[in-house]
Order: structure tokens, then sequence, then C-alpha cells
């Protein structure tokens, strides 16, 4: 059942490129507004969800322990706004494997430390070496995909 998780989790990998240069495009389109692309995107992606939601028949009522809810806990719709709206706007300046690079680099140091520290409720996990030995390759991976290109040619 892991390899299932794992092969999503790249799938997921794989697409956020794509959502990258369709968002461009959506911006394009719109006039340039990359705040307005990544609201399109949103909407787009709620409605999917609403859908997705009926269709497998997911209890709605459950939504009504939202009133319960702290400020921080409704954060991650900002986050992914943050998210949607950084790389729609990030893409075309820098390039997608440039931008991906770097998100990923950030993914792998913060989700260390929540491994580490079970921050926010997250199950603690050993940072060992290799795991460090592994950012740090990650972290070399960046360099080399946004500054290789001015290294001597292999």
């Amino acid at each position: 059942m892991q390899l299932v998780y794992f092969l999503l989790a790249t799938a997921i990998g794989l697409v956020i490129p794509l959502q990258a240069a369709v968002n461009n495009h959506v911006r394009l389109l719109i006039g340039g507004s990359a705040v307005l692309a990544a609201l399109v995107s949103f909407g787009v992606g709620t409605l999917t969800l609403a859908i997705a939601a009926l269709l497998s028949g997911q209890r709605w009522a459950g939504l009504a322990n939202l009133s319960n809810a702290s400020a921080w806990q409704l954060g991650g719709g900002i986050l992914g706004a943050f998210f949607v709206f950084g790389s729609t706007l990030i893409a075309p300046r820098i390039g997608v494997a440039a931008m991906i690079s770097l998100i990923i680099a950030g993914q792998v140091c913060a989700s260390l430390l929540f491994d580490r520290f079970g921050l926010l409720g997250m199950p603690l996990r050993e940072v060992g070496g290799w795991r460090l030995c592994g950012a740090l390759l990650v972290v070399v991976g960046v360099a080399l995909v946004n500054f290789g290109d001015r290294l001597p040619r292999v």
C-alpha cells in the first residue's frame, strides 16, 4: 500500500511544473495578472473538489465544525494561494526547472524540521546523517540546475 502513496507523491511532483505552465497561459490570456490567474486556478480547483466530494459521498455536515477552527488552522488555504500565485509569477521569470528545484529544496529543508520536531502534530522521525546527506544532495542539485550552465561543459 505504501507504493501507492509513493506513486501518488511522484505524480503530484510531475504535475506541479504543468500547473505552473498552465497557470502562466491563463495569466497571459487574462491580461497578465498572476493574482487573477491564481484565483481562476483556485476557482476551478474548488469546483473540482466539490464535485469529487459529492461523487465520493463525503459527509458535508463535518464542515460545520469549521466554526471551532482557529485562524491558523485555516491558513492552509493562504499557503496554497501563496504557492499558486508565486509559481504563476515566478515560472516565466526564472524558468520552471529553476523554480521547481528551489521549491523542492525548501520543501526538503522544512520537511526535515517537521520530522525532527514533530511540528504541528506531525509524527516524529529521526533526522540522521543519511537524510541530511540527501538534503545536501538536493541543495547541490539546485545549484547545478540553477548555475550549471556557468560551469565548463562535461
